[in-house]
């Protein structure tokens, strides 16, 4: 590849995974809402984290999502008064507590996710089965590599720079 196409590449790259983040955004609401017409589209994707993962305290969920503490709060509030988390004592550690999804949430979250991968499926629907495996292989190598640790000092510039 010659400097310029590389740098072609590269703009494409950039031009394209920013109509993919606008595109997140919009359906990620879209999702939220199947969930409970209140639902914020930020909680909802802490909601989603919780069902994937299990419980966990507020303050590795501000690590996750890498925003502050005071914002974490208010979304798990949120979720809380929708009733779909509920917050238990750590068995670790009486003091703190751990945020959890309820069974009805868990439920309502596997709901959207089965009918999203049949939306998936329809829309790739003729990718090949190897064309598909290589998408989803570079898009895993893509995420893994803007998830390293940055340099002390650097600063990260591009989209889905630091974790997601």
């Amino acid at each position: 590849m010659t400097a310029k196409s590389r740098h072609d590449a590269l703009q494409t790259v950039e031009r394209e995974i920013g109509v993919m983040m606008r595109r997140i955004r919009k359906v990620t609401g879209v999702r939220a809402r199947m969930i409970d017409p209140h639902l914020q589209a930020a909680s909802y994707l802490m909601l989603g984290h919780l069902v994937q993962y299990g419980p966990m305290r507020s303050s590795s969920l501000a690590e996750v999502f890498n925003i502050d503490k005071g914002a974490i709060s208010r979304q798990v509030q949120h979720l809380v008064d929708l009733g779909l988390v509920v917050r238990t004592p750590d068995p670790e550690d009486g003091r703190a507590t751990l945020v959890e999804a309820t069974e009805d949430a868990a439920r309502r979250v596997r709901a959207v996710a089965a009918e999203r991968l049949e939306w998936w499926d329809e829309r790739l629907g003729e990718w090949s089965d190897e064309e598909l495996a290589g998408f989803a292989d570079v898009l895993t190598r893509y995420n893994a590599i803007l998830s390293e640790p940055q340099e002390p000092g650097s600063t990260p510039h591009g989209p889905g720079a630091g974790p997601a």
